[in-house]
């Protein structure tokens, strides 16, 4: 299918394709290639969006080059509905024109507005795409367009190539309605792309001009007579030409950073380089003279089907042996070649010799890489270097949020190709995360690094005590950097105070030195000094600079990993304060914790082990949503409430609600408060359970928390499925409990997120590793947490980790006793004679007398203000406490008061309060208990 149309209509065969139909040979391969492309990609045609970048220079070598170009073209299409584009090598719309003005409002801003990338990768096949995937000039009408949005249109679209090196660094683009084709268009949009590559190649030097042009008559000579496909049109081939496909950046740069360092050389070379996907290019490099003497090295690229391991065949002046392995090779693969990729046999750009036709034997292509002089050449290849060691030390230096890591980093990038040593001192302070009063007083040796490990600089964690008019003195007293070029010749005066210490360093050859303050925000934070001793060569201003940039760039990050210090240690000191300090005295279960912050900063995780009366105790862990000081200040908070709430004696659902209303309230005083930069509250999540060793029950519900891990007494392990309940902060939902019979000698195992889950981790995978490792019932709670620390938590976790293990432990029948009475007052005294009994059979008559008093007055006011049924309860908790309680069906629970000396009752609670030591009320679903409670040693 063509501009004629074939058998079978763009349409058709476009949606015959998309079913999946064969549409070969009547489709234009370029654009069935494309859509294969497009398809593979996983483009839909659909699609409309567009990546978009602002990230562009408007005014680069290429828009200066192409602008009156392009006004040429807005004024030759003036009043049409010509749409021109200029893209970059990338596909990025850098600039646009259009015949009448209005169309710009009409267009979407996709095809109106620059900074579009209609590469094919991303727009499917349309014009700028496929000429640079093509690297020759395409035209796409209407239903070839891979996506919908182009259906209605045609475009025009030629690559601009960079005269130098044949390399596309450009596409100019007609749009235009299927109504304006005229076979005239590809010519003019091939013309004025020449324009364009004219009036870049004017912007280079009249000398490299006078280079290449030598170096294109060459050619041109060599190629007469020749049916070549770079002859025939007398175009260069660049190094975009030289694969199918062309190269990735990558490549590129590799390619033209080896160029370069071998136009520092004028002489002869052949040097092979590997490149991605397992190719090779040979370069070749010879020198050129222009008509005017200018002597300069023109480097080319030969490429063959496939290329053996990269090694350097010659070096400056190759052996004949060489590049005749090097012709040999080259002639061997040329069979293999894509078929449009043709020979270009003949002599080399200087009028040719043996060797260069041996090369350029048939199979083989040659392409342009880079034309200079030597000595250009060298600043070049000294700049470059420079320049890709500061684009590496963006990367490499900074990567963690540690101070010292960081020192280390700006060392390690240095050498060895700025310096062969570097020394870094931080005061002690900034170590820590603050700023140091006196750097001078606090100054230690963070950093020596080197090419030997034997160089006799003062070891890490060295105090460095600087004399009067040292570099490092001086860097200290304001100066930007000190340059200390001779060290051997004659020994500065600065080094007689330290000269043995300074004899030894010298003694490994160092010649030179440059010393730098680390500044960053107006803060001195140390000093970084490179030395030399290997190369030759001393430091010069060039490199004094080089060290100030990369010394800089460290004292940046060296300085946000300080700020992030001092704000993790305070965050970290602040969350650690608002956790338990120690566990409370109970006998309910066994309890260990583990607590481990995240790397990347403190969270809102918590846990809690709350005794509750009745030998009862609550079990508590909770996660609250983000990280920094906010979420910890937030988890304080929760978990004091919590405390709070537990001590009002409610039930596991009841306390959700109430740490629910109270982040719904949090979050609206946050919202109303938003104007002093407040991060708000996003939400939270909770366990709460409550064990009774009495009735071996665990009554627990979850706020969007993770369910506990159960382990029974026989070593199997499961996770209870307990009603999920909402996260903590919505408000208004509610809360289910459940109630799980535990054996003595369970474990219970509460968690919180950050244990089992992560970005880069499966939740199921977690959960067996948690089940294997707590399968081990005879093992203690402390060595359980280590055990599923190691087995289970990530090396660095992204987030918070909190961990509770509970062993279950039960009150023996025979320490409870129970009596049901009914509600006759004369029963009281025989509570008190079967209480004293218990008591003696228990061995606590010292306790005798203050638990009559106390029945005496409780069952009284059960029988006289309560009602039906009546329960007394004696409980003796093991070397802890005895526990008192009278339970009634009746909500009113009595009030301490201190009564007058005319009153004649209403002392029966305060004669309570003062013979045990705690005292209380909770609410069941039968009524209401009244406690109280005794300590053992207060016998």
């Amino acid at each position: 299918m063509g501009v004629t149309g074939g058998q079978i209509s763009p349409v058709r065969s476009r949606e015959r394709f998309l079913l999946g139909e064969s549409v070969e040979g009547s489709v234009r391969g370029p654009i069935l290639n494309s859509w294969r492309r497009s398809r593979m990609l996983g483009l839909s045609p659909e699609q409309t969006d567009l990546p978009y970048t602002d990230d562009f220079d408007p005014d680069s070598r290429l828009v200066r080059a192409a602008v009156p170009v392009l006004d040429q073209l807005q004024t030759r299409f003036s009043g049409s509905q010509m749409n021109i584009s200029l893209a970059d090598g990338n596909g990025t719309v850098l600039q646009r024109r259009f015949g009448e003005p209005a169309l710009a409002g009409r267009l979407a801003p996709i095809q109106s507005v620059p900074g579009f990338v209609f590469a094919e990768r991303y727009a499917g096949t349309n014009g700028i795409g496929l000429a640079l995937a093509e690297r020759r000039l395409c035209q796409v009408y209407g239903a070839e367009h891979f996506a919908e949005r182009s259906q209605s249109n045609a475009c025009s679209a030629t690559p601009i190539r960079d005269q130098f090196s044949g390399h596309v660094v450009g596409v100019l683009c007609f749009g235009y309605p299927r109504s304006y084709e005229d076979p005239a268009l590809p010519v003019l949009v091939r013309r004025a792309a020449e324009s364009i590559e004219r009036r870049l190649m004017e912007q280079s030097s009249a000398r490299e001009r006078a280079l290449l042009r030598t170096y294109l008559d060459a050619r041109l000579r060599a190629h007469a007579g020749e049916a070549s496909a770079d002859a025939a049109d007398g175009r260069l081939v660049g190094l975009d030409d030289l694969t199918d496909g062309g190269l990735d950046l990558q490549d590129q740069m590799v390619l033209k950073a080896k160029a370069t360092e071998l136009i520092c050389n004028p002489q002869r070379a052949a040097v092979e380089v590997s490149l991605s996907h397992g190719r090779g290019v040979t370069l070749l490099s010879s020198p050129v003279t222009s008509l005017s003497g200018v002597e300069g090295v023109v480097v080319e690229a030969v490429l063959t089907a496939d290329s053996p391991p990269a090694h350097h065949l010659a070096a400056s002046k190759p052996t004949a042996s060489a590049l005749g392995a090097l012709a040999l090779a080259a002639t061997e693969r040329a069979e293999s070649l894509p078929w449009h990729l043709a020979a270009t046999p003949g002599p080399g750009p200087a009028g040719g010799s043996p060797r260069d036709a041996a090369v350029g034997a048939p199979g083989t292509v040659r392409g342009l890489v880079l034309v200079g002089e030597p000595e250009v050449g060298k600043y070049a290849v000294a700049a470059r270097r420079r320049l890709e060691l500061l684009a590496e030390a963006s990367t490499r230096i900074g990567t963690t949020l540690d101070v010292s890591r960081t020192a280390w980093e700006l060392a390690e990038t240095a050498v060895p190709r700025l310096a062969d040593y570097v020394t870094v001192d931080l005061p002690g302070a900034v170590l820590r995360g603050e700023e140091s009063a006196d750097p001078q007083a606090d100054l230690h040796r963070t950093v020596v690094h080197g090419i030997r490990d034997d160089c006799p600089f003062y070891p890490v964690g060295h105090q460095v005590r600087l004399d009067p008019g040292t570099p490092h003195m001086r860097c200290l007293e304001g100066e930007p950097a000190v340059l200390e070029t001779d060290l051997q010749a004659t020994t500065p005066a600065w080094m007689l105070p330290g000269l043995e210490h300074a004899r030894g360093i010298l003694a490994h050859d160092v010649h030179s030195m440059i010393c730098v303050p680390l500044l960053a925000r107006g803060v001195l934070l140390g000093i970084a000094t490179f030395y030399r001793a290997q190369d030759p060569a001393p430091f010069g201003e060039d490199d004094s600079r080089l060290a100030q940039e990369l010394a800089a760039r460290a004292a940046l990050c060296i300085d946000n990993a300080r700020r992030y210090t001092r704000e993790h240690t305070l965050a970290l000191a602040l969350q650690r304060s608002l956790l338990p300090r120690g566990l409370p005295r109970q006998g309910a279960v066994e309890v260990a914790h583990h607590y481990q912050p995240a790397e990347s900063g403190v969270g809102g995780d918590w846990f809690d082990v709350i005794p509750l009366s009745g030998t009862r105790v609550a079990l508590l862990v909770g996660d609250v949503v983000g990280h920094g000081l906010h979420a910890a200040a937030t988890m304080g908070r929760l978990r004091i409430a919590a405390r709070n709430f537990a001590e009002l004696e409610l039930a596991p659902d009841e306390l959700l609600t109430h740490l629910d209303n109270l982040l719904v309230r949090l979050d609206r005083e946050e919202e109303e408060a938003s104007a002093t930069g407040s991060d708000g509250i996003v939400g939270a999540t909770c366990l709460y359970a409550v064990y009774d060793p009495t009735s071996q029950v665990c009554t627990m519900a979850r706020a969007g928390h993770p369910p506990p891990a159960l382990v029974h007494p026989d070593g199997s392990v499961d996770f209870p499925d307990l009603p999920a309940g909402p996260p903590l902060g919505l408000g208004g939902l509610p809360f289910e409990t459940a109630e799980v019979r535990l054996p003595e000698h369970s474990t219970l195992v509460l968690y919180t997120d950050g244990l089992v889950e992560g970005r880069h981790r499966d939740i199921e995978v977690s959960l067996d590793q948690l089940r294997h490792a707590l399968a081990h019932p005879d093992r203690p709670p402390q060595d359980t947490c280590r055990a599923v620390i190691e087995a289970v938590a990530p090396e660095h976790p992204d987030d918070d980790i909190a961990l509770l293990v509970a062993r279950t432990r039960t009150v023996p029948a025979d320490r409870i006793a129970t009596w049901d009475l009914p509600p006759d007052p004369s029963l009281v005294s025989d509570v008190r004679g079967a209480a004293t009994r218990q008591l003696a059979a228990w061995g606590l008559d010292e306790l005798s007398f203050a638990a009559e008093l106390m029945l005496s007055e409780l069952v009284t006011n059960a029988v006289r203000y309560g009602s039906e049924p009546i329960q007394v309860r004696l409980i003796h908790d093991h070397d802890r406490a005895l526990i008192c309680e009278v339970s009634d069906g009746s909500n009113t629970a009595p009030h301490l008061r201190r009564a007058a000396s005319t009153d004649e009752g209403g002392r029966g609670l305060f004669l309570v309060a003062q013979l045990s030591q705690a005292w209380g009320a909770r609410y069941t679903t039968r009524g209401k208990v009244i406690w109280a409670e005794c300590a053992l040693d207060a016998a």
